[in-house]
């Protein structure tokens, strides 16, 4: 039986009298993939940032893996396994690929990242980045400095340097956006590759990304619920067909 990894009672979030997340009752099951989608300013993102602690609710409360983490900072949460990417590429442009993971591996030794340590201290880590970077389809680019990277590529590169905190929930704040067709394809395959052993939770626009990941998908608008359920359910609802102006398919 399925267990819920992450839930949100009643969560809401308001700036100066504007609702920006009203009520939303969340639940991510364990090892899946689920996506938040809707119409721009539909509260989306407001909502990632409030599931990772960047802000705080006005009302509501969330717990992972059973424990409340209503009140952590963010640094809390990460380190209990629940990291996010974001939407804007944040890597070290002026560091390899390999450089850039094995910075993320620090963790592992403690809290701090010692750029300043000798190269032969920091070599202890190459072996699990270059396998981390074979994991997003990056091994021939190990020595190639991060701003040389195509977008999509420096997205895999993030995704990468996100799984040497070895999460156990990843949230991907719109991990194809921007992308050429083939970067989309290179990451909707990363994607289902590191899935195993994890749950994702995601926010997309591309619809045909969501429809071919994910498991189940909750319709935001206006900071509410308007639906869920898998592709074929949602795609169906009159309500979510009006929402996006008829962008769904189905």
């Amino acid at each position: 039986m399925t267990s819920t990894i992450l839930e949100t009672t009643g969560l809401s979030r308001e700036f100066r009298g504007f609702v920006a997340v009203n009520s939303v009752d969340l639940k991510v099951q364990t090892g899946t993939i689920h996506a938040l989608i809707g119409p721009n300013g539909a509260g989306k993102t407001t909502c990632f940032n409030l599931l990772t602690k960047f802000l705080s609710p006005t009302r509501g409360t969330i717990s992972f893996k059973g424990r409340d983490i209503t009140g952590l900072k963010p640094a809390e949460v990460a380190r209990l396994g629940l990291i996010r990417s974001f939407q804007i590429s944040a890597v070290f442009g002026h560091m390899t690929a390999l450089e850039n993971v094995r910075v993320a591996l620090q963790r592992a030794r403690g809290t701090s990242f010692d750029f300043w340590r000798s190269d032969e201290l920091l070599h202890q880590y190459n072996e699990r980045a270059r396998a981390l970077l074979e994991d997003v389809g990056l091994t021939e680019f190990v020595d190639t400095q991060a701003s040389q990277l195509s977008y999509g590529r420096k997205r895999a590169l993030e995704i990468a340097t996100t799984l040497a905190l070895d999460p156990e929930m990843m949230l991907l704040d719109e991990p194809t956006a921007g992308m050429t067709h083939d970067d989309v394809e290179r990451v909707v395959a990363l994607i289902r590759r590191i899935r195993t052993g994890r749950t994702i939770l995601m926010v997309e626009h591309n619809l045909s990304v969501v429809e071919g990941l994910c498991d189940t998908i909750t319709v935001l608008t206006r900071g509410r619920i308007l639906a869920e359920g898998d592709y074929a359910t949602v795609s169906r609802n009159p309500e979510v067909v009006a929402a996006y102006l008829g962008h769904f398919d189905g």
